[in-house]
């Protein structure tokens, strides 16, 4: 791996953009590169290459262009650029959102600088990073590929589902099944994958290529 890695900051709240920009300097191997406002002003900055970096830290609500949105941009147009969540919003659709965006992490701003550190780590040489906090215990069990689990169509049907913005009613109507039986799938899968949650279940949509990020 190369001695040094890039960083850049996209976060409106400037006085946080700046303490986290001075605490990450102190990291090894790690350098803030610039940070801008809103994803628009990324884009702008990304048109030259020397202001491409390794990672986007991106702060999920900002105004003109959000974290999800400026996710979305870089999957399609800077896919070797690492995209980690930064935010304070630990709302269940949300991080569904931005993970169906192509995050490669999702971050709490509350956590520990040590996490931090840990983050960059594992998602440049992992490809991901999501914290015990988002997930549960989802990753222990997503990325054993010796054990690889094999799903029936109508659970496959049902995951890519549950990568949706559709709540489970919702997703019982349209596999024309009741919602009691749709409970009772989520809860199988809860079983089978070791998964606690429907962001693991997501998660492991995802890595698992069940459901394809666009």
């Amino acid at each position: 791996m190369p001695d040094q890695y890039s960083i850049v900051i996209v976060d409106d709240h400037a006085l946080f953009a700046q303490a986290l920009k001075t605490l990450i300097n102190t990291f090894d191997r790690y350098t803030v590169l610039y940070h801008v406002k809103n994803g628009e002003e990324l884009i702008e900055k990304l048109s030259i290459p020397e202001n491409v970096p390794d990672i986007c830290l991106l702060d999920i609500n900002m105004p003109v262009m959000n974290g999800i949105e400026t996710m979305q941009w870089l999957t399609r147009h800077q896919p070797r650029i690492k995209g980690l969540a930064l935010s304070m919003d630990d709302e269940e659709t949300t991080v569904i959102r931005m993970l169906r965006a192509g995050a490669h992490g999702y971050l709490l701003k509350d956590i520990n600088p040590t996490v931090l550190q840990d983050a960059f780590r594992d998602v440049l040489e992992k490809g991901f990073y999501y914290s015990d906090k988002i997930t549960n215990t989802v990753l222990s069990s997503l990325h054993r590929a010796e054990e690889e689990m094999v799903l029936k169509d109508r659970e496959i049907e049902f995951l890519k589902l549950v990568c949706t913005e559709k709540t489970y009613k919702e997703i019982a109507a349209e596999m024309f099944l009741s919602p009691k039986t749709i409970d009772g799938y989520r809860e199988a899968l809860f079983e089978k994958l070791q998964i606690k949650s429907r962001v693991g279940l997501v998660i492991y949509a995802i890595k698992n290529k069940v459901y394809k990020v666009e």
